[in-house]
């Protein structure tokens, strides 16, 4: 038996404007912007929600009804959430058809999508607090699997989501860190108990998500003929393939005109017309049999950039600063009791700030600009800590 593990990854944060040390004091409004301002958060969702959200969406529930043993699993951020109920709430109701029908699994995160995991592990359980909260408020399930955000994992992770009775968590399939072992089976993480572990094979994920219109890639175009092929390869060394990836893949870094929703239909049908091949939700994955090992990752291994690892928010001292300093001001958020300064100070912890103001070079850094709406990482430095001022100026005057 082959089964693919297919997982999808929702997620927009709420960008904070253009806002100038003249602001400081005088106008606390971080977030809002004129609607075609390059930061603002209405515009850019419903941009995507028409070339991505909907299309792929609708696309999944035809699959599911077509394919009844076609499942998939979503993790969706707090963020977006709430944008999808202020400007898009069918999204919402679509998602929820999904699960009722029992072909999707929600998996659990930070509700901000932060890095609150190293800085704060109070606010990172106040975050996955809520953000289950909202999950089972909307969707009437509680997770049974976790991610963090942009899949940064370690050893410490894995021993907190198995004291929170997780049946599994997430992480990369990083070459440097399986030392020739496979992703393609179920492992357990180190000092765990009944915790599984899943890896995203990034070669065959990243094929879809990054190299799919790509036409200077040796395998370009990818068909569904030659993808079932690496695929077979690939299951030569296990027969659990993970392909993780941002949801946005479909419509917005691959636009429709590449052909990328026609080759996900064909490539289900393709798939599941072999005789015992399967597809399984997160949950169903950590269930298929028993680990064939222990992983280990005492450092921490994410999904972004080449290093695979945190560098893509805290690589320099503008990333570093931005961090310490909202996460130093959270003691003094809290005890305010300010819902709205509270969660005007939580939306800042949103990873997607410090990736702003990364100042790599070459194919990471074109990767970066590609998700910034700020002119320069100097700019997104500027413009937050300008921000972190105005609330220490609300603090004062509390």
């Amino acid at each position: 038996m082959r089964t693919i593990c297919f997982y999808l990854h929702i997620h927009q944060p709420v960008r904070y404007r253009e806002y100038s040390v003249f602001n400081v004091g005088n106008d606390s409004n971080y977030f809002n912007d004129s609607y075609h301002g390059r930061q603002n958060n209405e515009r850019i969702f419903k941009r995507i929600a028409k070339k991505s959200y909907y299309p792929m969406l609708e696309l999944l529930l035809e699959t599911m009804e077509k394919y009844p043993n076609f499942k998939l699993s979503l993790s969706i951020t707090g963020t977006w959430l709430e944008q999808a109920k202020k400007w898009e709430p069918k999204l919402i109701d679509m998602i929820r058809e999904m699960v009722e029908m029992g072909q999707a699994e929600i998996v659990g995160e930070t509700y901000y999508h932060s890095l609150a995991f190293f800085y704060n592990i109070d606010e990172f359980n106040d975050q996955v607090r809520l953000h289950e909260e909202l999950i089972e408020k909307l969707f009437n399930v509680r997770p049974q699997v976790f991610r963090n955000t942009e899949l940064a994992y370690n050893d410490s992770l894995a021993e907190w989501a198995d004291e929170k009775g997780y049946k599994g968590i997430l992480a990369e399939g990083w070459d440097k860190v399986l030392d020739n072992q496979s992703p393609n089976h179920l492992y357990q993480p180190v000092n765990c108990g009944d915790l599984k572990l899943l890896l995203k094979n990034y070669r065959l994920s990243d094929d879809i998500a990054f190299r799919f219109s790509d036409k200077k890639w040796k395998d370009w175009p990818l068909t569904v003929p030659k993808y079932m092929k690496f695929i077979n390869d690939e299951a030569k060394d296990g027969n659990l393939i993970n392909l993780f990836m941002d949801f946005e893949t479909f419509g917005e870094h691959q636009w429709k005109d590449t052909g990328i929703f026609k080759f996900f239909t064909d490539f289900v049908k393709a798939w599941l017309s072999e005789y015992d091949n399967s597809f399984v939700t997160v949950s169903e994955a950590c269930e298929i049999g028993r680990p064939v090992g222990e992983i280990s990752m005492p450092e921490t291994v994410t999904w972004a950039d080449s290093e695979r690892d945190l560098s893509a928010w805290l690589s320099n001292s503008m990333q570093k600063s931005a961090e310490e300093q909202i996460y130093a001001l959270r003691g003094q958020i809290l005890d305010t009791g300010d819902r709205r300064l509270i969660n005007d100070w939580r939306l800042l912890t949103t990873s997607d700030h410090p990736y702003a103001m990364c100042t790599k070079y070459w194919n990471d850094g074109d990767v970066h600009a590609y998700f910034s709406a700020y002119s320069s990482p100097y700019e997104a430095f500027l413009y937050f800590m300008n921000i972190i001022r105005d609330l220490e100026y609300r603090l004062s005057e509390v």
